[in-house]
């Protein structure tokens, strides 16, 4: 018996997935709808879907263009207090990322953490009990490529934060940065059961990327219907 082979360009609409690191923001993509496939300049082996070794911005712009969605994550250790205080130095890429993730024409995502505000344009801000995530996690999300997002209502922080580095007391949320305790109760908090602590303390919660992912289908299926 033979089976049909397609062809061509996948069903679902095509994500490309920039310093994808463990995956997180590739998992909410994915179950909105998309094939994904991840580059990072690291090997990552934890990555659940197909995965390039490579410079994402190199990357993208040699092959962006063949996409029909963007995200981008540059590292957040230059605009992170952590880090600043430890007097460690990251490259500043988001800069660099945008240029780039312009010249594809496609339309994207940037997202990074809150001392990166200042440098982003007009970011939306995301956190975990928008969606029934149970940590404060805000990232920053700017669109361009004629995508645009929506704020979300930003639910007042009710429930006590554990503090940073601390077994998290009952009733209280986990940060899940640094070297946290409790990976086991981060995994399933934040829907990474696959992820190691590296990964849980730099990713997004799946849950972010599926409400922008959904977001970005429904563009995107808008501007095929007004070319059909």
């Amino acid at each position: 018996m033979t089976h049909p082979v397609t062809i061509g360009r996948p069903l679902r609409p095509r994500l490309l997935d920039l310093f994808c690191c463990q995956g997180g923001g590739a998992k909410g993509y994915a179950d909105a709808g998309f094939d994904v496939t991840g580059v990072d300049i690291a090997p990552q082996p934890r990555y659940p879907f197909r995965f390039v070794q490579a410079d994402a911005i190199a990357f993208v712009l040699a092959h962006g263009a063949a996409f029909d969605f963007i995200h981008a994550s540059p590292p957040c250790q230059f605009d992170s207090d952590c880090q600043r205080l430890r007097g460690n130095e990251h490259p500043d890429l988001i800069g660099p990322t945008r240029t780039a993730l312009e010249a594809t024409g496609r339309p994207w995502v940037l997202e990074n953490v809150r001392g990166a505000l200042p440098k982003l344009r007009e970011p939306v801000m995301l956190c975990g009990p928008m969606f029934g995530v149970e940590t404060y996690r805000h990232r920053y999300f700017e669109t361009g490529g004629g995508f645009t997002l929506h704020q979300v209502a930003h639910p007042v922080h009710l429930v006590p934060q554990a503090k940073m580095g601390r077994p998290i007391p009952r009733g209280h949320y986990g940060q899940f940065v640094g070297n946290f305790s409790g990976v086991t109760l981060a995994r399933r908090v934040m829907g990474v059961e696959w992820m190691n602590r590296d990964g849980i303390r730099e990713c997004i919660p799946p849950a972010y990327t599926h409400h922008i992912g959904t977001a970005a289908l429904t563009a995107l299926t808008r501007v095929l219907e007004a070319a059909a």
